[in-house]
Parts: C-alpha cells; sequence; structure tokens
C-alpha cells in the first residue's frame, strides 16, 4: 500500500517511515495524520516488525501544522482548531505511546509544533547537529498540542518546558540534549546510519522490549504500588516467551542470545 504523504518500507525486521512533503518541510496536515494512523497501525499487527524509525525527507523533520491549509478554513468560516486534533491527531499520539513496537526517531532537521510531539514521541530520538526543536503556538495565539504538554515536561522538567512554550524559541539540537530531550546528537552525515543502526538493535531484541517501554511510560503517571502489580503483570507475560527461554540458555552456555522477538 502507498500513502499520499509519507513513504514506508520494511527491512530485517525494521520498518522505515518517512514524512515526505519536503517542500513544505513536511508539514503536518489531516493526510498526514490520516496516513501514519495507519502505517502505525500496520506495524503493529506485522509480528514481522520488531522496531520501526521515523524521520523526514529534505531538510526537516516536521515544520508543524500547515497553516496554508488552517488560513484557508477561517477564511471559509469553518475553523474549529480543536476537530482537527480530535480526528487526526490525538489518536495517532495516543496510539504511539501505546504501541509494542520501540520507536526510533531521528530529527533531520526542524522539528516544529505537532513536529515537536512526533519527534519526542520516539523512545530513542537522535538529532542531526542542525536539528532544533520549537513550540510557536504563542506566535500565532494558539496552545501546544499533539501532546506537547504531556511529552515535554517528562522530557525536560516544568522550568525548561514553560520557557519553550511560553517564549517559542528556537532550541538547538546541542541544547536539546543538554536538556535531556534527545539521547543523541550526531553529525547530519551520520544521522541515517546511527539511527538505522539503534534500529536493528532493538529489532535484535527479546519481546520484553516492548512491554519494558510501556511500563517505563506507564509509571510516569502510576502510583508505586499500582505500577509494582503493572511490572509483575508483565513480567509473568516475558517469562512465557520463547526469548526468556532463548536468554536464560545463553546465558548459561557463555554465548550471545538469538531473540526472535516473541
Amino acid at each position: 500500500m502507498s500513502y499520499d504523504t509519507i513513504t514506508y518500507t520494511v527491512s530485517d525486521g525494521v520498518a522505515h517511515v518517512t514524512l515526505n512533503d519536503p517542500a513544505s518541510l513536511n508539514a503536518f496536515t489531516a493526510q498526514m495524520g490520516a496516513d501514519l494512523e495507519d502505517v502505525f497501525g500496520r506495524m503493529e499487527a506485522d509480528q514481522a516488525v520488531r522496531a520501526a524509525t521515523l524521520t523526514g525527507a529534505g531538510r526537516g523533520f516536521c515544520s508543524g501544522a500547515n497553516l496554508a491549509q488552517r488560513g484557508a478554513a477561517l477564511e471559509a468560516g469553518t475553523a474549529d482548531t480543536g476537530a482537527v486534533l480530535e480526528r487526526f491527531v490525538n489518536p495517532l499520539v495516543a496510539g504511539m505511546k501505546n504501541r509494542r513496537v520501540p520507536l526510533v526517531t531521528a530529527v533531520n532537521g526542524p522539528a516544529a509544533g505537532v513536529g515537536l510531539s512526533l519527534a519526542l514521541m520516539g523512545d530513542i530520538v537522535v538529532a542531526a547537529e542542525s536539528a532544533f526543536f520549537l513550540l510557536a503556538f504563542t506566535r500565532i495565539g494558539l496552545v501546544p498540542d499533539g501532546g506537547a504538554t504531556h511529552i515535554l515536561a517528562r522530557r525536560i522538567g516544568l522550568t525548561r518546558a514553560m520557557e519553550m512554550a511560553l517564549l517559542a524559541e528556537r532550541v538547538p539540537a546541542a541544547k536539546a540534549f543538554d536538556w535531556g530531550m534527545v539521547n543523541r546528537v550526531v553529525p547530519d552525515a551520520d544521522l541515517a546510519t546511527t539511527t538505522a543502526d539503534i534500529a536493528r538493535r532493538l529489532a535484535a531484541g527479546p519481546a520484553s522490549i516492548g512491554l519494558t517501554r510501556q511500563l517505563i511510560l506507564r509509571g510516569l503517571d502510576t502510583a508505586l504500588a499500582e505500577q509494582l502489580a503493572a511490572e509483575r503483570s508483565a513480567q509473568r507475560v516475558a517469562g512465557e516467551t520463547d526469548d526468556f527461554r532463548e536468554g536464560v540458555a545463553a546465558f548459561l552456555e557463555k554465548r550471545t542470545a538469538k531473540f526472535k522477538g516473541k
């Protein structure tokens, strides 16, 4: 299946998703939201997919919402700026958080507005040296969306999240790394290789990787007693996998485990 706004390929257990409207720096549209929601559903259902990457074509990751579309709706008197979120953004972000497949995002330029939210949905975020992050909503009289008000403070703390959201200033990749927003900053020429290497490493891991990422995210909003119960439940599931048996056997035999993701 082909898409209008993204590309999707799978190789060696890794799904590769690329936002594909370089002329607009991959500005987010309703169609892009629908395409992304569909493709993330496909990769979740495909047991051959064990890790995923998300990046943007051309010079940018995602420049935020397509304001030309919003402007046309305003002129037509049909603008409900929250309706697009309800239909195309919120289900996508919720689905990305609750997925089985670990995601590596490769930020290759501007990650602005909802593009910042998409970038930070990565379990591992790799940024090119030329990348920057921006919440410019206050410049146009809107509020951050795409889950930014939930994700950002958990990544970098309340003080820095307030600064980004209220002052609408660019945060270059190096500062984003210092703030804990991203995992790695690499030369632009090394972004694709670094991202692919990390994704292949995740794809070669056990099924418990998906359980682990879900537990950590849940733990941000869960009381200790409830989280302990969740760990107990997830550990039962992990302990019934072939990967657990292989991991123990490899440990006892002093060799590298060969996981199959099941």
